[in-house]
């Protein structure tokens, strides 16, 4: 969600990649909560951080639940934020979708906080 919200926000600015090191398909709730913000993720995909390891960033942001993220070498800047994982909810739907929205509105809200305050 956090690479679509970047994109979408600030695409005249930085483009953002996400990838991890067990990629699963884009999930049903994250599609639904980011198309009621406008954001278009039917033809996004998981990616395995291998195809990014002879690229260089700027900036390396990892949102990882646990804080155990993967290490990416090719940084120049490392910055590290934990949300909680709405993918391991397991209650009913309705739990579930607002815990992906809830996930959205705190990525999208950090994401801004961190751009308008000159973080990145």
């Amino acid at each position: 969600m956090a690479e679509a919200i970047l994109n979408s926000l600030y695409e005249d600015k930085y483009s953002a990649f996400s990838g991890g090191l067990e990629p699963t398909q884009v999930n049903k709730y994250a599609i639904k909560v980011l198309k009621e913000i406008n954001i278009d993720i039917t033809k996004n995909y998981s990616k395995n951080l291998d195809i990014f390891k002879n690229k260089e960033f700027k900036y390396v942001i990892t949102l990882c639940e646990d804080g155990k993220c993967p290490y990416f070498s090719n940084g120049e800047t490392y910055i590290h934020k934990t949300f909680k994982d709405p993918s391991k909810i397991k209650d009913d739907e309705k739990e579930i979708f607002n815990a992906f929205r809830n996930s959205r509105n705190e990525i999208k809200k950090w994401i801004i906080d961190i751009i308008e305050n000159d973080v990145i």
